[in-house]
């Protein structure tokens, strides 16, 4: 799809810097060779919009016979956006979904009440050198979806909106913004895009939703003549006209928003809820491990392992 003339920029050239609200640079840890760099939750920001974690995975590369492994683990009030920009992951969820994903394509895995899943690099994939790169986001749910059934939704990369042009190409991942509307199924009003520009490319982010921000993944983008290379998260003052204009090597980043929650969430472990009543009950479903009969069970097909609670 060519990008829609009419959503070219008419403010000036970049913004000003005091439109940014938050700059956000994450922290990086090592999981065993395997570097993460985390922008949310942040000190001064829990949440934009109903993102509430954000995960940047690599890039890393891997000998023959390495890969990722992420065992079973739950989660409870939240969904977990995978999206990759190199590499790929094996999803396996107490849902019975088993479910390869690949550059450009996306998975939505809506816990709710409560689910489990794991994440690791396939049997094929390890039989040769790999790479992984992604980013990985949870969606804080509203409170009154909080304990709706699990699910899980795969979109292809084709099944996504893409608008190209101008030096630029986007894609929709979820949400609505830039005159199109992506097909994954969510609970507020929000947008979350892939957004590569080549260099001077100018965007202009949506000014109809009342959180927005954007994370840097390769390159630099310019906000009033002042750059922010990759690493970087960047939220925006509420209702400004707001224009990125890509480095002189180009950009690549991530853009995200929406509607803001009734109230902030509690997080403990791989649990979000409106209430530490919640977080308390998962907390012991988990630990009982009665995998037959209680809240929690584990993916078929993975299911001689679990990370236990921790603590």
């Amino acid at each position: 799809m060519s990008w829609n003339p009419g959503l070219e920029p008419g403010c000036p050239e970049a913004g000003k810097l005091d439109d940014i609200e938050t700059l956000i640079v994450p922290r990086a840890r090592d999981i065993g060779g395997f570097e993460v760099r985390r922008a949310l939750p942040a000190p001064k920001r829990q949440m934009v919009g109903p993102f509430i974690f954000f995960d940047q995975m690599g890039p890393a590369e891997f000998l023959t016979g390495e890969g990722i492994d992420v065992r079973p683990h739950p989660h409870i009030g939240l969904g977990t956006v995978t999206y990759l920009y190199d590499g790929e992951f094996e999803h396996r969820d107490s849902l019975g979904t088993h479910q390869m994903i690949y550059p450009g394509e996306v998975n939505w895995m809506v816990a709710g009440e409560g689910v489990t899943h794991s994440e690791r690099t396939s049997a094929a994939t390890r039989r040769g050198e790999s790479r992984l790169f992604g980013i990985q986001t949870w969606v804080a749910l509203p409170e009154t979806e909080e304990e709706r059934a699990a699910s899980f939704e795969h979109h292809g990369a084709e099944a996504l909106p893409e608008l190209e042009g101008e030096g630029k190409r986007l894609r929709l991942i979820m949400g609505r913004g830039w005159g199109e509307r992506a097909p994954v199924g969510t609970f507020s009003d929000m947008f979350y895009a892939d957004v590569v520009m080549e260099p001077g490319a100018m965007l202009p982010l949506p000014e109809d939703h009342e959180d927005r921000g954007v994370y840097v993944t390769q390159g630099a983008v310019e906000v009033a003549g002042e750059s922010f290379e990759a690493g970087r998260m960047m939220v925006f003052r509420p209702g400004d006209a707001i224009t990125l204009k890509a480095g002189s090597q180009g950009a690549r980043l991530m853009a995200l928003g929406g509607e803001t929650l009734n109230g902030p969430r509690y997080i403990w472990w791989n649990f979000v809820a409106s209430s530490e009543e919640k977080i308390t009950a998962a907390k012991a479903a988990w630990a009982e491990g009665d995998w037959a009969h209680g809240r929690f069970t584990l993916p078929p097909g993975d299911d001689a392992e679990f990370i236990p609670l921790p603590g």
